[in-house]
């Protein structure tokens, strides 16, 4: 990728994403979950009929955000076949033709 003025390219970083590093390595794990988690967490824990702690970390808002996201099925990609709306070996193409096998 080229390099913009200030030599900056685009990327955010040359690290792993953040997302998958374990929380327990971050090093602003410890400071007060964010605005933006502390909404977010507020959403999710409406959706699945539970209560959401005082005083989280950072990190631990991360990993209840990770929890409530697998009991409400939010955050999570759908497959194709769970939309209907993904062409499989024998289904028709966005054009409504099939695809060869």
């Amino acid at each position: 990728m080229p390099r913009r003025p200030g030599g900056y390219d685009g990327r955010m970083s040359d690290r792993p994403n953040a997302a998958e590093k374990p929380t327990e390595e971050w090093v602003t794990g410890d400071e007060p979950m964010t605005g933006p988690q502390a909404s977010y967490l507020e959403t999710l824990a409406r959706e699945a009929g539970e209560d959401v702690p005082e005083g989280l970390t950072k990190a631990q808002a991360s990993e209840l955000i990770d929890r409530l996201q697998s009991v409400t099925g939010r955050g999570r990609q759908p497959s194709p076949e769970s939309t209907g709306t993904g062409a499989d070996e024998t289904g028709p193409t966005e054009f409504g033709e099939p695809v060869d096998g």
